[in-house]
Formats: C-alpha cells, sequence, structure tokens
C-alpha cells in the first residue's frame, strides 16, 4: 500500500516516522504528480491557513479535492480535521478546505499553544485508551447524521467535545498521536483504507485497485 503524507508545512516527519514503524510505503505529496498511484492520505497537523494557501499555490488543491470526491481514503490530524471540514469558525476568509467530511470545526479551540493538554481516549475499535496530545487544537462544533463520532474529551473542562470522527472514507482527529509514537490510530485508518481498493491519479480521478 502507498500512502501519501501532505507535505505542504506542519508535522510531516512525525507521519512518515509512524508508518515506517508501521511498514508501510510512503511519499510525500507537493504537486499533482505525486498523487499518482497513491492508495490513501494523511493530511497533518501544523497551521492551517498556510497549508491552505501552498495547496492552492502548487496547484494541488483542485486535484486532491477531486481525488478525495472519488473516494480516495484521507486522515487528517488537527489542522487536517480542519481541512477536511465542511465549514471552520475562527479562521480566514481566504482558506478553503475540502468538506470531505459534514462538520463545522472551530479553530484553536481549546487556547494557545500554553494550553496544550494530554488526556486518555477511547476509540471504538482500539482495546485500550489512546493517550491524545492537544497542541492549538480544533474540536468539532456540529456533525451531520451520517458523520460517526469516535471519540469525546472524556472529563475536565471541555468535557464532551468531539475531537475524533469519520465519514465514509474520511477520518479525521484533533490531536497528535504521531508526536507520541502512537500507532493504533493510523491502523485504524489504515485498515479502513485498505477495504476501500482505490488508487489515485494526478488528474484527481480514481481507480479500483
Amino acid at each position: 500500500m502507498l500512502v501519501g503524507v501532505l507535505a505542504m508545512q506542519g508535522g510531516i516527519e512525525e507521519h512518515i516516522a509512524i508508518l515506517e514503524r508501521l511498514g508501510v510505503t510512503w511519499r510525500r505529496v507537493k504537486r499533482p504528480e505525486h498523487l499518482e498511484e497513491v492508495e490513501a492520505i494523511i493530511l497533518p497537523g501544523g497551521e492551517s491557513t498556510t497549508m491552505s494557501k501552498l495547496l492552492v499555490t502548487n496547484g494541488l488543491m483542485q486535484p486532491l479535492q477531486a481525488a478525495i470526491d472519488n473516494g480516495l481514503p484521507v486522515f487528517g490530524t488537527c489542522a487536517g480535521l480542519i481541512l477536511l471540514a465542511r465549514e471552520v469558525v475562527n479562521t480566514r476568509e481566504d482558506a478553503q478546505q475540502f468538506a470531505a467530511i459534514d462538520m463545522v470545526v472551530r479553530r484553536n479551540a481549546f487556547g494557545r499553544q500554553n494550553d496544550s493538554f494530554e488526556v486518555a481516549l477511547t476509540f471504538p475499535g482500539i482495546d485500550s485508551p489512546v493517550d491524545a496530545l492537544f497542541i492549538r487544537a480544533p474540536w468539532v462544533e456540529e456533525i451531520g447524521p451520517d458523520v460517526e463520532v469516535l471519540a469525546r474529551v472524556p472529563s475536565g473542562e471541555h468535557k464532551g467535545m468531539i475531537v475524533g470522527v469519520r465519514q465514509g472514507h474520511a477520518m479525521a482527529i484533533s490531536f497528535h498521536p504521531e508526536s507520541a509514537g502512537e500507532t493504533r490510530i493510523h491502523e485504524l485508518f489504515l485498515d479502513h483504507a485498505r477495504t476501500c481498493a482505490v488508487v489515485a491519479h494526478a488528474d484527481g480521478s480514481v481507480t479500483q485497485a
């Protein structure tokens, strides 16, 4: 399986390290031609508005949008979750999103860098809690009827806030498992991606693997 990692900006290397630990073949995706033969893609954490601008500048926004719309499995963490939203609160007017998940997301919802925190989350399909690190993280404020909630903050000031979702071939979380070396959420995504069995092309089209 060839997994692309969007390499505009942000925590690219941490995701690559997780894929290497899992024995998964990977590729940095910066331009449309890098989509060729990719079977799933990861959108890392970082600065979502910068990533959006670079996607447009590099000519990747439209073909990646088409590939996702056509069924390419996609996994977003933190800023990646923002990029997958239908609507984003507290972002720039010129920011763009893929609208792959029917959700409204609030950018920087948990506060600034010094408000970062860690909490144990339960996930369906994972047999013990996941240590989740939140850094200037978004949360999900609204979801559509077809969106599955994977995780909520279990306690404290932000108890009940949605921080993990999945809809069809798209999955997103608010936190950074890759920063802690946690592999199980990536495995959860990759297991689902393998069932989709599609291959992307540089123009955004997708064919059966």
